[in-house]
């Protein structure tokens, strides 16, 4: 008997995501050439694609923008590729819905990258609203971000500036270092240019040093007794000549951030009233990372998170691995870091240095000063989100512990083990 063909059915079940954006673009950017790809998506939940190639000339950029309104697409999300997107943001901004997301969030597979691809894979996540979006701040909030970074850059200058011109005169045996504390200092500076302008001849130094240091006169004149060889000697010239070029030019961009900083002055005030903040570019510096509105950030977690001041999560299969604290907020945490450094020395602010000293006890100065960094942070955004002072009470208030607070016997003992306590038998 011949055998029956069986047709089999197979049901397909597709469980499909939720499309936020029907209409969207992703772009793929690079230095010479974007790849942008629109995603269209009709009533049947049906995707078409379309790519084209543009140039990263500003005449290739209004033909992308044109090319977006033909296709009636004003939510676009592109990859934060080194400075090469913010041309392309610049001249989207006006007429777009753009989120900037990190490379490592959108990364295609490997094997299957090209450009086109990389742009579809964009827009796929994008369409369904899978793209973490980074902060962006108003373009004037990022001018003034821009030119502190650049003043960052000019003072690490300055340091390294600074440094070899220590290290001309320790290799030529002038031991300044020693006796001042500052080698830039109006006393070694007129030593030190006496010796290049006449060298060989013995110095006067109670003329050419301020009276507070004259009971230091006998051991400053052992520290001096060293000879510039001409290379050290034209090269401690060209030195100082570039440290004082660098400060010069420093001066000019101060006088141009204050000026740009002047509508963002009531903020400015706010921040100052944070601890350890008593500079003013210091308060500009937080403001020109995080920006005024707070509405950025769901909370204050997020805000501390966002700056690299939480630890991360790293757990798998019920085990916790590294819980490091992020490297992001590059700029802004090594200020906060300072400042936290600087406020714990003090006893003005019992509030910030007594939990400090808890903290330091259970978990060493490290972890201890991440923390109080985090906790001026946290200050600075409900300071800037309800725009009063900073109020010193509000912590003091939270340190009290509560007199008719219960706990387990259980939570006593382990209250005692984490104070270092070692628990017996009664008997």
């Amino acid at each position: 008997m011949p055998l029956l063909p069986v047709i089999l059915y197979r049901k397909e079940f597709r469980m499909s995501l939720k499309i936020v954006y029907p209409i969207c673009c992703g772009i793929d950017v690079h230095k010479t050439f974007v790849v942008a790809c629109v995603a269209s998506t009709n009533s049947s939940n049906i995707t078409s694609y379309s790519s084209r190639r543009f140039s990263t000339y500003t005449n290739g950029l209004r033909e992308l923008a044109s090319w977006l309104e033909a296709h009636n697409c004003h939510d676009v999300c592109m990859e934060s590729t080194g400075k090469y997107w913010i041309p392309v943001f610049n001249i989207l901004e006006p007429s777009c819905n753009l989120v900037l997301a990190h490379p490592k969030y959108v990364k295609a597979i490997r094997g299957k990258k090209t450009d086109k691809k990389d742009a579809k894979w964009i827009a796929d996540l994008f369409k369904h609203d899978l793209v973490a979006p980074s902060f962006m701040p108003p373009a004037d909030i990022r001018q003034l971000r821009d030119l502190m970074r650049y003043r960052f850059k000019l003072t690490c200058f300055s340091a390294s500036e600074k440094n070899r011109f220590q290290n001309c005169l320790t290799v030529s045996n002038i031991q300044l270092g020693n006796i001042v504390s500052d080698t830039f200092g109006k006393s070694s500076q007129r030593i030190i240019s006496q010796i290049l302008e006449h060298p060989g001849e013995p110095l006067n130094l109670p003329s050419l040093i301020h009276g507070s240091m004259m009971p230091k006169l006998p051991e400053l004149t052992l520290a001096v007794d060293g000879v510039f060889s001409p290379q050290q000697a034209a090269k401690l010239k060209i030195i100082r000549q570039h440290y004082d070029d660098l400060e010069i030019r420093k001066a000019e961009l101060e006088q141009l951030i204050l000026a740009l900083a002047m509508p963002y002055q009531q903020e400015i005030d706010l921040i100052l009233t944070v601890p350890s903040f008593k500079n003013v570019f210091s308060a500009i510096t937080v403001l020109s990372e995080i920006g005024t509105n707070m509405e950025a950030f769901p909370s204050a977690k997020h805000l501390c998170s966002w700056a690299g001041l939480t630890p991360t999560n790293n757990e798998s299969a019920g085990k916790k691995k590294s819980v490091r604290i992020s490297k992001a907020g590059c700029y802004i945490k090594p200020l906060l870091v300072q400042c936290a450094n600087a406020v714990v020395k003090s006893d003005k602010h019992p509030e910030i240095r007594n939990r400090y000293l808890r903290l330091k006890k259970r978990r060493g100065h490290k972890k201890a000063i991440i923390a109080i960094a985090r906790m001026l942070l946290t200050a600075i955004y409900h300071i800037l989100k309800n725009k009063i002072p900073y109020d010193a009470e509000l912590y003091r208030e939270a340190d009290i512990i509560p007199v008719n607070r219960e706990i387990t016997v259980e939570q006593a003992i382990l209250l005692l083990q984490s104070q270092g306590y070692r628990i017996k038998n009664a008997s």
